[in-house]
């Protein structure tokens, strides 16, 4: 049997159990491959290729044969004739192109502007994060209709085809660094424990977080007061990014 497909869907969500009552732990975005772990009749557990995350999904829109030329590179791509879109890092194949819009599915377009090379790089962490700045906050989330702090930093790493954990508590361990640090700069990733913000400047952070609902730029120092007052929390570690 094969075990290798690529979702077919804008977005799905991962269960922790096979069940929609369950807690939704992540997501799958158009063109992510996954492997099929086991088949029920209504859930499949799977485990994502690039970041290896086990979960149960729904039993559909899944295909096999999939080969991406090109990914999304705006939050969202409107399908033409159609209320649906593709999120941000989306994974499409180029089937006919017609002026300034391409076909990735039968009957399904997208503009030709919203998307770049499958191995494009974009080296302009701040471009990515900005592009979710005011983005609902939803726990388990990866695209524009929410998203949680540690998707938030990992989707930067995946658009650049860069592996990064999935979960804070898995992120904090990949790299070296700092346990205590005073002065911050653009690029630096702070951790608390089940928490995560980017460094903007000096003075300022991104961070998808909780109490304000959404993704939000706000002072460095001020917020991490506000964790260790309001949650109890002080930074764990400090690395670049």
């Amino acid at each position: 049997m094969q075990t290798n497909f690529y979702c077919n869907n804008p977005y799905i969500n991962i269960y922790e159990r096979p069940s929609i009552n369950s807690k939704i732990s992540s997501q799958i975005i158009y063109g992510e491959k996954f492997k099929i772990l086991k088949k029920t009749k209504n859930f499949i557990k799977i485990r994502t290729f690039y970041d290896k995350y086990p979960g149960y999904i729904k039993n559909k829109n899944f295909i096999k044969k999939f080969k991406p030329t090109h990914k999304v590179k705006v939050l969202k791509t409107k399908i033409n004739k159609s209320n649906k879109f593709l999120p941000f890092s989306s994974e499409i194949e180029i089937l006919k192109k017609r002026k300034s819009y391409v076909m990735f599915k039968k009957n399904k377009w997208i503009k030709l502007k919203d998307i770049t090379l499958i191995n494009k790089k974009e080296k302009n962490f701040i471009k990515i994060f900005k592009l979710f700045k005011n983005c609902k906050y939803k726990w388990g989330g990866k695209t524009c209709q929410g998203i949680d702090c540690s998707a938030l930093v990992q989707i930067f790493y995946k658009f650049n085809n860069k592996f990064f954990p999935r979960d804070t508590v898995d992120q904090i361990k990949y790299k070296k660094g700092n346990i205590i640090k005073k002065k911050f700069k653009k690029g630096d990733i702070i951790f608390w424990k089940g928490h995560v913000a980017v460094c903007i400047d000096s003075k300022k952070l991104i961070h998808a977080y909780g109490p304000e609902k959404k993704v939000i730029i706000m002072p460095i120092h001020e917020t991490i007061k506000r964790i260790e007052r309001t949650a109890k929390l002080k930074v764990k570690k400090v690395f670049r990014i």
